[in-house]
């Protein structure tokens, strides 16, 4: 292993027969693009690796998918949060790009245009950010996911400029480390998955495709902050990379019983209803009263902070107390239904995502992002009401 004196950080690491340069940059550096292209334009590379899973790099070949989205169909599919998530972390990025004319993601960009242009292979070796999303969700508890989502979406409206001393710093990390450790108290739980499970899973990739198609020089453009670590398990390392990689693709189990919370809150409310009916009938009305005006009424409040169409604010209303007791289907699905209905996503909402969700105004003139918001916050105004009128129909009852 050597250290390579230029600018950026690089490292060459025998793997066999083979020679894999790591070559460190920072995801916003006209510096990083530079190096990239300069490496690349010597020839000596017979592969490229860049740090993009599949989903991001048929991104960048095919730009205009995004328009392309079911978006009632993310939403079904319960992938409204995850989708939103990736949306803050790149206008995140698109945010620090902008202040410095250089297009996200540029040295990899060049990478792969230098690849393809050569008819040289490219390496796909980061894991699927939507599988590092969900492993950094279960490894938090559940009380601290919507601070998460918080603090990313500050971090990405914030109007605090990055100076460029600030952009090179990312080196020493990671974006997203980066993104998240802007709010996060505690840095462990997210260290394991955003940062030393991706150098794992980064390296392992490497070995396999070094070792399955014998390329003699390999480039390996990544993100810096992954250099020591990804240099480590290539070095250290003894696991098949299959192994590491199955390992590192699984998705955590969910716990059963944050399943059932939902059915036995909805029957404990029936039973509420019930006992409320056995006192008397207008007690019993009163507790049906009650629950609809709480749940709906920030449902509904949920649905206007997201600028959601009178008609989707009055349908969160309705919908909320009903879909609390129905487990099956929540209120935000029926008023994201409601709102693409009635504002439908233009071709260049899709277009604008990326530069609308930069800023505040952004998330909520864009209707994509935000018939996200109105799904988030409708179901959040759903949640609180669901605990809130659970806890007065019991106060009335013991009252």
């Amino acid at each position: 292993m050597t250290d390579s004196p230029e600018q950026e950080p690089q490292l060459e690491i025998r793997v066999g027969d083979s020679r894999i340069t790591l070559l460190g940059t920072a995801h916003v550096s006209k510096v990083s693009a530079d190096k990239v292209e300069e490496l690349l334009s010597t020839g000596d590379y017979d592969a490229v690796a860049v740090e993009l899973c599949p989903s991001r790099y048929n991104a960048i070949l095919d730009p205009d998918a995004l328009a392309r989205m079911d978006l009632f169909n993310v939403i079904k599919q319960g992938k409204a949060s995850m989708v939103a998530a990736n949306l803050a972390l790149g206008a995140y990025q698109q945010r620090l790009a902008d202040q410095f004319d250089i297009e996200p993601g540029a040295e990899q960009r060049i990478a792969i245009k230098h690849a393809q242009e050569h008819h040289s292979p490219v390496l796909l070796i980061d894991r699927e950010i939507g599988v590092t999303l969900k492993r950094v969700l279960h490894s938090v508890p559940w009380w601290r996911r919507f601070g998460l989502f918080a603090g990313l979406l500050a971090s990405v409206i914030s109007k605090d400029e990055v100076s460029e001393e600030e952009i090179e710093s990312l080196k020493k990390g990671d974006l997203l480390e980066s993104t998240f450790s802007e709010f996060a108290e505690e840095r462990q739980d997210l260290f394991l998955p955003l940062i030393d499970e991706r150098d794992r899973y980064m390296a392992a990739r490497l070995v396999q495709e070094v070792s399955a198609h014998s390329h003699e020089n390999v480039l390996a453009v990544i993100g810096a902050g992954h250099m020591k670590g990804i240099a480590r398990y290539l070095s250290d390392s003894t696991d098949k990379p299959e192994e590491v990689i199955s390992e590192l693709d699984h998705l955590p189990t969910p716990k059963r019983w944050p399943r059932l919370i939902p059915w036995l809150i909805a029957a404990l409310v029936f039973l509420g209803f019930g006992l409320g009916f056995a006192r008397s009938p207008e007690l019993g009305w009163q507790l049906v009263m009650e629950w609809v005006l709480i749940n709906g009424t920030l449902s509904a409040l949920g649905a206007l902070i997201a600028a959601g169409h009178p008609l989707t604010v009055t349908t969160a209303f309705i919908a909320a107390p009903i879909t609390s007791l129905n487990p099956t289907i929540g209120a935000g699905m029926v008023t994201a239904a409601v709102e693409i209905y009635l504002h439908k996503p233009r071709v260049g909402d899709f277009g604008e995502l990326r530069h609308d969700t930069t800023s505040l105004k952004g998330w909520w003139r864009n209707r994509v992002s935000r018939t996200l918001l109105v799904f988030l916050f409708s179901t959040l105004g759903s949640a609180i009401g669901t605990y809130l009128a659970g806890f007065r129909i019991v106060e009335r009852l013991v009252g």
